[in-house]
């Protein structure tokens, strides 16, 4: 073995010093904004008076946590924040996988690259732009679609007085806003599809269903696992901009659209209540993390190349 094998074995980093170089932005703002407000876990085990600070407030254990859990809201909370995530989890991924399916079945060029703008423009909007948009189509007495419906059927329907409407509004601008970027990376999945697997598939006779069911599809399952699994760990952290600036925080809407992050967000502005937001914050990651070492590891029962790790 040579001297200069000798430097790459003892020193690997020099030779990917522009890779690292790239990720080093990433690097530092994962450190800054994940790893740095760790400190503030120690919150949750205490009576914070932000006068006294971190150090200066008394402990008192699980406090907090029993004071969230014993709450009225404790119930109505998880079950929206896991309820809806799971729904919003299910739709986004069959969303996402049919588009890229029908992407790929787009030949001409030039019309696959407008149907890739029109579905990716909406991921860049905000979600309080999105909020507006909404408000313009459901407002109660100037909304284009209850104008509408109001005209056609004479009934006055109430989006924003009547809570369940939003289970299938939520889900519905979910996948309106999201669909285009997730599907583009199912379609670059099946951009490295071998072409012959699919002619040989039709010399044999197969159908376009079929050979989507038999080559797409299988092709495509570790990348849906994987995304899945990712977003099972965070199941419990909800879109705070979907479930506050969509709904516009209409507190007759709170039965189906507050979350354990608008919830959070509440306490912390309205009450001030530092400690309670900081018990909730550890138990979401702690939740997180179990699940995604459990989904994983039933992924790996499955078949061991699906594994996030």
């Amino acid at each position: 073995m040579n001297r200069g094998m000798l430097r790459k074995r003892r020193n690997p980093l020099g030779s990917h010093w522009q890779l690292i170089a790239m990720a080093l932005p990433a690097i530092v703002k994962i450190f800054v904004f994940a790893y740095l407000p760790m400190i503030g876990i120690i919150m949750a085990f205490k009576d914070y008076v932000p006068s006294q600070g971190i150090v200066g407030s008394h402990w008192n254990g699980f406090d907090n946590f029993t004071f969230f859990f014993q709450s009225s809201d404790a119930w109505r909370i998880l079950r929206n924040t896991l309820g809806l995530n799971a729904l919003l989890i299910v739709v986004e991924l069959i969303a996402g996988v049919f588009f890229a399916l029908l992407l790929y079945e787009v030949t001409a060029r030039k019309a696959l690259k407008v149907y890739q703008s029109v579905m990716f423009f909406p991921y860049f909007f905000s979600w309080v732009l999105v909020g507006l948009m909404l408000t313009t189509l459901l407002n109660p007495s100037t909304g284009m679609l209850t104008t509408i419906i109001r005209k056609v059927t004479g009934y006055e329907v109430g989006f924003y007085s009547e809570p369940w409407y939003w289970l299938i509004i939520l889900p519905l601008v979910a996948v309106w806003k999201g669909t285009g970027f997730s599907s583009l990376i199912y379609y670059s999945a099946l951009m490295s599809i071998d072409k012959e697997l699919f002619e040989a598939a039709e010399i044999d006779g197969a159908t376009r269903l079929q050979s989507v069911r038999h080559i797409s599809i299988p092709f495509l399952a570790p990348m849906m696992v994987m995304l899945t699994i990712l977003a099972i760990g965070h199941i419990m952290r909800a879109d705070f901009g979907l479930f506050y600036f969509v709904p516009r925080n209409v507190s007759a809407l709170f039965p189906v659209t507050d979350v354990l992050d608008t919830y959070v967000f509440r306490a912390l502005t309205v009450n001030g209540d530092f400690a309670m937001s900081a018990a909730v914050g550890v138990f979401q990651s702690a939740v997180g993390f179990v699940l995604i070492l459990g989904t994983n590891k039933l992924s790996k029962l499955f078949n061991k190349e699906y594994g996030l790790f």
